[in-house]
């Protein structure tokens, strides 16, 4: 009975039980940010009625009572604005003249407004370049002297309408600087590989992120370009809006488990809220490899979030006409690599994945033979005891069985 509870601070003997609070917490997220295990997802370059195409990737994932809308583009820096509704009806609608004139606000908007339960942005604003030849410390900051900067507003870009494959709902955006006296990129480029899932699976490369329908994964590979020293780290400057005046939490988890990126056991999250709300996550690795094995896996080093008010940043036209003229970004540093092993200089490769999302990020079970160990481990001591007690039982026996010859 909870009438006889002790008067004072907290919950007493009324505590209500893990399911409850659960349960409240669910009742209480908006729909569009419960999570679905499956989505109806469609991809569509967005036809620009004004004139030639435009970089412009919208991917829709539909499920039963909400809808994910993941907007990529080119136009100025690599940027996606995320937006979840909570009807299976929404749209997006693109106002050409308005998203590619020198004011976009108002260009992109997604139908009806009032359905919106969550919305933000990523922009990849610059590729960052270090010389790391002469630091000992791998975790300074900056990781070496820093080369300046590409921005990435000032790269040429790819048609994406070429790279666009619906059977695994897939675009590559692939671009170059527009000026390159040096002729750095001569040979190389730097691609944003961009997948929708409709259902739960886990792709076979490392660093094997677990995805479900809610979320989106980026790819970024930095192919065949020249570095501008012998020893370069390399790096990406992102930016983001924040939830108010502050800027997202980052998160670290760790776990015991290193069956799906080897040696890896953190995983990295950049939360707009709390959960459930919008998330991106990775894993704090990268590679120097196509394949991606543990051989030439690179630590990825991620800065604090700050407030980018000191500097002015590359703008990005889709975040500019969805959100406004909001001031309230936040940017944070990912560095590739260390000053010694495995590096970008083996074979002019680097890769690194994230994901994008809604709702509650993934989370790893353990693998199978961390489980079958962990039973090894706890059942040896409780087979040692049972065999023991049933020693000690038979010995019982056998002595309460003896009778006296008298």
């Amino acid at each position: 009975m909870c009438g006889s509870a002790e008067r004072g601070w907290g919950w007493g003997r009324c505590a209500p039980s893990p399911l409850l609070l659960l349960t409240l917490l669910l009742f209480a997220a908006p729909f569009g940010l419960l999570g679905e295990e499956t989505r109806q997802v469609s991809l569509e370059v967005v036809p620009n009625s004004l004139g030639p195409p435009q970089n412009l990737l919208h991917i829709r994932a539909v499920g039963t009572n909400s809808t994910l809308h993941y907007v990529w583009s080119s136009l100025g820096p690599p940027a996606v604005v995320l937006v979840a509704t909570n009807t299976p009806h929404s749209t997006l609608s693109v106002n050409w003249s308005h998203l590619l004139s020198p004011e976009p606000d108002g260009g992109l908007m997604v139908l009806p407004v009032d359905s919106i339960q969550f919305s933000s942005a990523l922009v990849f604003t610059r590729l960052l370049e270090f010389d790391s030849t002469n630091v000992s410390d791998t975790a300074a900051e900056p990781p070496g002297r820093p080369y300046p900067p590409y921005s990435l507003a000032d790269f040429s870009w790819n048609n994406i309408t070429d790279s666009l494959d619906p059977a695994t709902l897939s675009a590559t955006f692939q671009g170059h600087p527009m000026n390159d006296p040096t002729r750095t990129f001569a040979n190389g480029n730097l691609a944003f590989r961009v997948q929708a899932f409709s259902r739960s699976s886990r792709p076979a490369q490392p660093p094997r992120l677990l995805h479900t329908a809610d979320t989106c994964q980026l790819e970024v590979a930095l192919v065949g370009a020249s570095p501008r020293g012998n020893r370069s780290l390399f790096g990406l400057e992102v930016a983001t809006l924040g939830q108010g005046p502050d800027c997202p939490s980052m998160q670290e988890q760790h776990s015991i488990d290193d069956e799906y990126a080897p040696a890896v056991f953190q995983l990295n999250q950049l939360l707009w809220g709390s959960l459930p709300s919008g998330f991106a996550q990775w894993r704090p690795v990268a590679y120097s490899q196509k394949q991606g094995d543990r051989a030439s896996a690179l630590p990825c080093h991620s800065s604090p979030l700050r407030p980018a008010l000191a500097y002015p940043l590359p703008q990005s036209p889709i975040v500019r006409a969805f959100f406004g003229s909001q001031n309230n970004f936040c940017a944070f540093n990912l560095t590739f690599g260390a000053s010694t092993g495995p590096g970008y200089w083996d074979q002019h490769y680097l890769s690194w994945s994230m994901l994008l999302g809604v709702g509650f990020p993934p989370v790893d079970g353990l693998s199978p033979l961390v489980l079958g160990i962990m039973a090894v481990a706890l059942g040896a001591p409780g087979l040692m005891l049972l065999g023991g007690g049933l020693v000690l039982l038979l010995r019982h026996k056998k002595y309460s069985e003896y009778q006296s010859i008298n």
